[in-house]
């Protein structure tokens, strides 16, 4: 989960994005549309985010397409510590 983490937050364009996402979806589980406003970014933009953490085994979802309802995946749950260590390291270089 670590190498993964760190490709998506880190390795590619997007990860604060999907770091925005993750930090989000600890809080409360939310639909994309939900996830749109929370963060104030176009529902597309989210759709595309989602799919890449649903792919990665971060994010799964219950329910059809357009209203399913994100939450962080067990392992992810069980491994949000290093991905907050991941994102402060990450957040303090973008300084």
């Amino acid at each position: 989960m670590k190498r993964i983490l760190w490709w998506l937050i880190a390795g590619t364009r997007g990860g604060e994005t999907r770091a925005r996402i993750i930090r989000s979806l600890k809080e409360r589980p939310y639909n994309a549309n939900q996830l749109a406003e929370e963060l104030g970014l176009d529902y597309k933009t989210i759709r595309h985010h989602i799919d890449l953490l649903i792919e990665n085994k971060i994010v799964v979802s219950t329910g059809k397409r357009y209203g399913a309802m994100y939450f962080l995946s067990p392992d992810m749950e069980d491994s949000y510590e290093e991905f907050e260590s991941i994102w402060e390291k990450i957040k303090n270089r973008k300084k």
